[in-house]
């Protein structure tokens, strides 16, 4: 019983966290207190309760069990890094990668199969979301550890793993799991 009880203070933690980190940043440089007045840190606390109850309940529905892994802050360090270097480095090489094959009409669209042997849902779903969102990716389906891409310019039906995501699978191994 005790393993349920963990995980529910897991849940309510993780989404007070998320929900007064997310309301600060959205309120930064409303007062004199730091950069908020006390009232609105009394709201960014009234607001993570209520995200953490809710988060408890609906993840213990869910039978979701929330890693405190989140909460290492060589993770944020390691996740900052990742979003400001390779990740923002590799979409605007797509970016540009798009443009020219929208000009010159060079493209090979079709969809493939890629398995990058990340272990937790996290890192799958981080590296879902970074290939969804460097132009000219999508990711379709995601099953049994594989993620099947549409890709705007597909080189071979089983390419290598860095020409569909770059180094995003190293980075996300360092930072999900």
């Amino acid at each position: 019983m005790e393993s349920a009880y963990e995980n529910r203070s897991a849940s309510f933690i993780l989404g007070f966290c998320v929900a007064v980190v997310i309301y600060l940043v959205l309120t930064a440089g409303s007062g004199t207190l730091f950069f908020w007045s006390l009232e609105e840190l009394f709201l960014a606390i009234v607001s993570g309760i209520i995200a953490g109850l809710v988060a408890m309940v609906f993840l213990s529905r869910l039978a979701i069990e929330p890693s405190l892994k989140f909460f290492n802050p060589i993770r944020w360090f390691l996740f900052i890094i990742y979003i400001v270097g390779p990740f923002f480095f590799s979409m605007a090489k797509a970016n540009i990668d798009v443009a020219y094959r929208v000009v010159t009409g060079k493209v090979k669209p079709g969809i493939v199969v890629i398995e990058p042997k990340l272990r937790s849902d996290f890192g799958i779903t981080m590296l879902a979301n970074s290939i969804t969102l460097t132009p000219g990716t999508l990711t379709v389906d995601a099953e049994d550890g594989k993620l099947f891409i549409h890709w705007l310019n597909v080189k071979s039906p089983k390419p290598k793993l860095s020409d569909v995501c770059s180094s995003f699978v190293s980075w996300i191994r360092r930072i999900a799991e």
